[in-house]
């Protein structure tokens, strides 16, 4: 029988109110840590996953360089431990709200004066590009882990898209539980095929927990999964990209299963063009990698983190 995984370098969570809401961070380290040339890293996870799905990557980076560095990785707004609003849809400017609220946590260890060097995967790599445009001085280093951005829409979408989010608010989302936590690692391992086993049986643990009823439970409110309101406004975004002025590390898996969610809605080459309005960027590709790079590879993933992060 595969024993879970056990991480190396061990994190503490912490609790700040935000913008009306409890917010759960992991930290690895404490603020003694940081140094100019050194900052905080703070990591913001994406879509359906949860801050503790980054403990491979703080394990990988730790074994190349001690564990010295300073860590946060919190969830976002209804995921993980993270209070869910008293609303029954989810609007990108709140993320950003809530990451600059959390960037000034002094309770964290945080400033609003001093920069920090911040990370996002998916949803999380959108958010943080979006950010570091907005805030450009408060980010020294900058990395988006397979933060593509959406299909680019028109004005015409904007109606059928609004019936759906009305549509959708006559019936409320339900997630499904799950008899263990075994299941739910198998549920991982569906959807990632790469997933180890023993990194599954953790990651279930924190993805979910167990109800009363004695069922494993996902960490997220289902309304995440109400279809947005919103258009993407890629015009919008670019002209946030192009007001950041932090070098960027974009990470891409050379596998991903991006194109088969846009398909030719969104080929390759428009991500690239996008890309090229960031002033500095540092893009790679891993090999025998999908979506979930930090579960994928995080040794090489700690190895260009290290290698870009460095004074």
């Amino acid at each position: 029988m595969t024993a879970a995984y056990v991480p190396h370098r061990l994190a503490h969570s912490r609790y700040t109110t935000v913008r009306g809401l409890r917010h759960h961070v992991l930290a690895w380290g404490d603020p003694g840590l940081i140094t100019p040339e050194r900052p905080a890293l703070v990591m913001g996870h994406g879509y359906m996953d949860v801050g503790a799905s980054f403990q491979f990557v703080v394990d990988a980076l730790a074994a190349l360089e001690g564990p010295t560095r300073y860590i946060l990785a919190h969830d976002w707004r209804g995921f993980g431990r993270t209070d869910t609003p008293a609303s029954d849809s989810y609007w990108f400017p709140d993320y950003l709200g809530d990451l600059d609220a959390l960037l000034a946590a002094s309770e964290l260890g945080l400033s609003a004066d001093v920069p920090v060097d911040l990370l996002g995967h998916s949803m999380g790599g959108n958010i943080v590009m979006s950010y570091a445009g907005l805030r450009p001085t408060r980010i020294r280093r900058l990395v988006n882990l397979e933060g593509f951005g959406m299909p680019r829409s028109s004005p015409q979408d904007a109606p059928a898209k609004l019936t759906m989010w009305l549509e959708g608010l006559r019936s409320p989302r339900t997630l499904r539980p799950y008899a263990s936590a075994a299941a739910v690692a198998e549920r991982l391992r569906q959807t990632n095929p790469r997933l180890p086993l023993d990194k599954a049986l953790w990651l279930a643990t924190q993805w979910a927990e167990q109800g009363a009823d004695g069922r494993w439970h996902l960490q997220a409110d289902p309304a995440h999964k109400h279809p947005s309101a919103l258009q993407y406004q890629a015009d919008e975004v670019l002209a946030c990209w192009r007001r950041i002025t932090a070098p960027l590390l974009w990470i891409e898996g050379r596998d991903t299963e991006a194109p088969l969610w846009w398909g030719e809605r969104y080929p390759h080459s428009e991500f690239e063009a996008r890309l090229a309005v960031v002033p500095q960027v540092s893009a790679h590709a891993l090999s025998d990698c999908g979506h979930m790079v930090h579960h994928d590879q995080p040794e090489a993933v700690a190895q260009l983190l290290q290698g870009f992060l460095a004074p």
